[in-house]
């Protein structure tokens, strides 16, 4: 299948250490790819690199095809890579459709000195009020974003990301800091995503049984290297995948 998103030998050291270390990495298009491995292992390096935050010591990455190793994270975003963080990144003191109305208007182009004519352009409020129903926060949307559970917070992350309209989403460890009662209604709306059908999906995250589910593959990082890239059944069985990461938990 042909590459949506690859690097070629990619690399970043800061000082003597090596977080990532000559990565070859590929994921078609609609493909559900999940990035495992050990504290310490690269993963929201790798990421990082991906969506423009850091700049690679050496190696290429890939997007359609064309060279974007040296775009910034904006220009990422533009291009269609959209990138979710540990850390919630919503802004608290406006309400929950106020801030994906604003991603909606950021993605058609209206600029910041037109907010104060937004109801002439009422598809804005239509359209954020989509996403968040997409993300089950519909009831929400006259609550300011400070406001929210933690797992609300996720959520509403996750409607201004897709509201973006970006091919691909990097998310990185979207269940983090959530209780076992929140997992669940997140779980749900990557689900959702997915049986869409509309986007390339690439997730760190640490919950097993949840990749196990939602992935078509999956790729181990130990050390910065990579150490597996295959599907779920494969990865699981991997003998060096189970000595170096999951302590032979799932050898069958």
């Amino acid at each position: 299948m042909t590459a949506l998103i690859e690097t070629n030998d990619l690399t970043i050291t800061f000082g003597g250490h090596t977080a990532v270390d000559s990565v070859d990495f590929s994921v078609p298009e609609k493909h559900f790819k999940s990035i495992i491995g050990p504290n310490g292992a690269g993963k929201t390096t790798f990421f990082n690199l991906l969506s423009g935050q850091l700049t690679p010591s050496k190696g290429k990455i890939f997007f359609r095809g064309r060279d974007i190793t040296k775009l910034s994270a904006t220009k990422r975003t533009r291009a269609g890579i959209g990138r979710s963080f540990q850390i919630t990144n919503v802004f608290p003191n406006l309400t929950v459709l106020e801030n994906v109305r604003l991603a909606v208007q950021s993605q058609a182009g209206v600029r910041y000195q037109m907010l104060k004519h937004y109801k002439r352009y009422p598809w804005f409020e239509e359209k954020a009020l989509e996403w968040l129903t997409m993300v089950l926060l519909d009831d929400k949307k006259d609550s300011t974003a400070g406001s929210l559970a933690h797992g609300e917070k996720r959520k509403l992350e996750m409607a201004m990301l897709l509201a973006l309209e970006t091919e691909v989403l990097l998310l990185d460890e979207p269940t983090a800091g959530m209780s076992l009662e929140e997992v669940p209604a997140i779980l749900e709306v990557i689900r959702k995503i997915k049986e869409q059908g509309k986007r390339t999906i690439i997730l760190i995250e640490h919950k097993m049984d949840m990749i196990l589910d939602l992935s078509d593959s999956i790729m181990v990082l130990f050390n910065g290297r990579l150490l597996a890239d295959g599907t779920p059944e494969k990865i699981m069985k991997n003998e060096t995948v189970q000595s170096a990461y999951l302590g032979g938990l799932y050898n069958e």
